[in-house]
């Protein structure tokens, strides 16, 4: 049983985007649980202010330090949680990260916004902080739902065949470089005239496997060269 606690200042966001797939069926299972938490609720003023101007000028506004103590200390029932800051500045969220959070009990989220977060939550109370992808959001919502979906594929039991778990892209262990996943065909074999690769309807095992291989080489390399040593 792993629990997903998520910090926001929009909980109404979640309504929606944990009521499917992975994270609906590992809920119905009692695989996983998902709280979500209004930072609000954990303020002292009666303006349940939450940020602040940044020190130094600037512009934009800085999520303080107090409330997301506050509410980390309220809702941490595991001394080994992982805290994670969802920020633009963070390290990029990959596969790898995604099996090492499968393995933590709580895994809590914090959603920055506006111009970001104090750096002291960062330094002091996160265990990591992660971006999923070199892009800037608007907040750390949407991030979020990634990580627990892709977390929550990694708990046993939750997806219906979890031998695919290893074939995904990215997910090999043993590889020598990360890949993403070789194309996939179905019926019919044979759409507007275009045929599948006649290999994978040879019936021939070994052959279908290296052709898979050398497949999902040549689509790294034409998607991700980034990834090819």
């Amino acid at each position: 049983m792993i629990v997903f606690d998520v910090i926001t200042i929009f909980p109404e966001f979640f309504r929606g985007p944990f009521d499917y797939g992975v994270v609906r069926r590992g809920r119905e299972k009692g695989l996983l649980e998902t709280r979500v938490h209004d930072l609000r609720s954990f303020t002292s003023d009666r303006h349940r202010t939450v940020d602040d101007r940044p020190f130094g000028g600037g512009e934009g506004m800085v999520l303080k330090p107090e409330p997301l103590f506050e509410a980390v200390e309220a809702i941490r029932s595991d001394a080994a949680a992982e805290i994670v800051v969802l920020s633009a500045s963070g390290r990029r969220f990959v596969q790898s990260e995604a099996l090492r959070l499968s393995r933590a009990r709580q895994v809590i989220l914090i959603c920055g916004r506006y111009e970001g977060i104090d750096e002291r939550v960062v330094e002091h109370l996160a265990t990591a902080e992660l971006s999923v992808g070199d892009f800037v959001l608007s907040g750390g919502e949407i991030g979020a739902v990634v990580i627990v979906d892709a977390v929550a594929r990694y708990i046993p039991g939750v997806v219906g065949k979890e031998g695919s778990i290893l074939k995904d892209s990215f997910s090999d262990p043993a590889a020598l470089e990360p890949a993403v996943e070789h194309p996939h065909y179905t019926r019919p074999a044979e759409f507007r005239g275009w045929p599948v690769p006649d290999v994978l309807i040879s019936g021939d095992h070994e052959a279908v496997r290296k052709w898979r291989d050398e497949a999902a080489r040549q689509k790294t390399a034409r998607n991700r060269p980034d990834l090819l040593k």
